[in-house]
């Protein structure tokens, strides 16, 4: 199996997670893994209402390894409902957890954007559930080859 890698993980703490009124989202939810010490996790639902919205994604055309002129980034000042946050939380190799997070949100026109999420302003209220990962030898690495930051397993 060449064409891929992985890692088996188990299961570890869950996480309720309420954010308030004009928060950064991204921010929080790293600042909430530091103080947990929560190292590698995934979200398994969020749901709410966002605005100021900072996200990228890969323009048409694109080849790899994907540079930043070729990641055009987006603002939408909102607000805008909050119809899905995926992603995952893992360290880097300096061990410093980073966020990789797509997000999935509706104008009040029902047009619905969405991409890599950089940052966004939490309008009303954002509940988010957040699941932890217990497993060794995995850390976010930048890949020269795709030309951006990605999971890397280290050897067994």
């Amino acid at each position: 199996m060449d064409k891929l890698s992985y890692r088996e993980v188990r299961q570890g703490r869950r996480f309720m997670i309420r954010v308030l009124p004009g928060t950064k989202l991204v921010d929080e939810l790293l600042q909430f893994a530091r103080m947990v010490d929560l190292r590698h996790a995934a979200i398994v639902s969020a749901v709410g209402s966002i605005r100021n919205v900072e996200f990228s994604d890969i323009q048409a055309g694109a080849h790899l390894p994907i540079t930043e002129p070729r990641m055009p980034v987006h603002h939408v000042e909102g607000p805008l409902d909050l119809l899905g946050l995926e992603g995952n939380l893992v360290p880097t190799e300096t061990g410093k957890v980073d966020a990789h997070l797509h997000v999935f949100a509706a104008k009040s026109s029902g047009e619905a954007i969405g991409g890599h999420l950089l940052e966004a302003e939490v309008f009303a209220t954002c509940e988010i559930i957040l699941g932890e990962y217990i497993v060794e030898g995995v850390e976010r690495q930048h890949s020269t080859r795709g030309g951006v930051d990605t999971l890397f397993f280290e050897d067994q």
